[in-house]
């Protein structure tokens, strides 16, 4: 039986969630026990020249370890520019199947013809989740992942991960099982959260949560890492009106080390969106406060010390799935 059908049964299957295992994939991957090892991870790279800056201020002069660009967006040359100079990034995929903002949008690489069902009236990705749910079909969602990867390595780029913008491929069963499928194929880590799940776990159901355990098994015997958690707290904080740049990152710098402090041990991807602040990006997104929260947070020297401090680890992408080849 091949790997994708054996996530079509655990997919199809009613889940049954056992006693967690003691061992955290963590430890697996070699991390001292007990350790909380984090992959500071900065999304949405590519949507614009202002995220594209801010991944490179944040992973350059922050603490940031990691990033994952929108294939179908139109900044996504000018980042690659900046990777050809500098290769040792730890750069992914942010499978992209949604155009959220009003004014400002791209549409899927694999084309309106060849993937109908993607896109709206405006010929675009869907500005939902919802919309996406309702409208795609897992044979185009794949063909278009298949197409963002290919991009990237047109490009001259190997990404060291893959992960999904908005969540929407954990949104329906169908497009989670292309994700890891082409992942497997391509050898391409993927996002998936099959550890303890603690504060992923507040968002999900407990069917859900049992068969990404169960997922997450099965990815680890074929020899990708899996993560023990995901932190996608920042996106949704309330930021007060009018704040000035110093108190803008003590408040973002106090909910990050607030919410560090609540996660378990384990291999936990935090996910931000640092982006520099410019008059223009206004015009693309309202989301210009929190993301520049992120990044001032990232770069603060009393979030560094408190990282420091608490003696919590810090890795990429790249370097776990070092760590899992070399797990027997």
């Amino acid at each position: 039986m091949t790997r994708f059908l054996l996530l079509l049964l655990i997919f199809s299957l009613p889940a049954c969630d056992g006693i967690l295992a003691q061992t955290s994939y963590a430890e697996k991957l070699g991390f001292p026990k007990g350790s909380k090892v984090l992959i500071l991870h900065v999304d949405d790279v590519g949507m614009s020249w202002e995220s594209n800056q801010g991944a490179i201020e944040a992973t350059t002069k922050g603490v940031a370890t990691s990033l994952s660009m929108m294939m179908p967006c139109p900044w996504i040359p000018g980042f690659f520019h900046y990777l050809k100079n500098h290769s040792e990034t730890d750069a992914g995929l942010h499978i992209t199947l949604n155009s959220e903002w009003n004014d400002y949008r791209w549409a899927p690489i694999s084309g309106k013809l060849a993937s109908p069902s993607l896109v709206d009236t405006e010929g675009a990705l869907w500005p939902t989740v919802e919309s996406l749910v309702k409208n795609a079909k897992a044979d185009e969602v794949e063909a278009e992942i298949r197409a963002q990867v290919d991009r990237s390595r047109a490009m001259g780029f190997e990404p060291t991960h893959m992960d999904s913008h908005m969540g929407a491929i954990f949104a329906r069963p169908e497009f989670l099982l292309r994700y890891i499928k082409v992942g497997i194929e391509f050898k391409i880590p993927v996002m998936l959260p099959g550890g303890h799940n603690t504060m992923i776990g507040q968002q999900s159901d407990q069917v859900q949560l049992a068969q990404l355990r169960e997922a997450g098994k099965m990815l680890w015997s074929a020899g990708f890492p899996v993560l023990d958690d995901i932190h996608n707290l920042s996106y949704a904080w309330q930021y007060p009106a009018n704040l000035n740049e110093a108190e803008l990152r003590k408040f973002a710098t106090g909910k990050y080390i607030e919410s560090i402090q609540k996660l378990k041990p384990g291999l936990t991807m935090v996910i931000m969106h640092c982006t520099a602040p410019t008059e223009t990006f206004k015009n693309i997104s309202n989301s210009g406060t929190l993301r520049h929260g992120d990044l001032l947070a990232m770069t603060d020297p009393a979030f560094k010390a408190f990282l420091e401090k608490e003696k919590i680890v810090l890795t990429t992408w790249r370097e776990i799935m070092k760590r899992r080849a070399a797990v027997k």
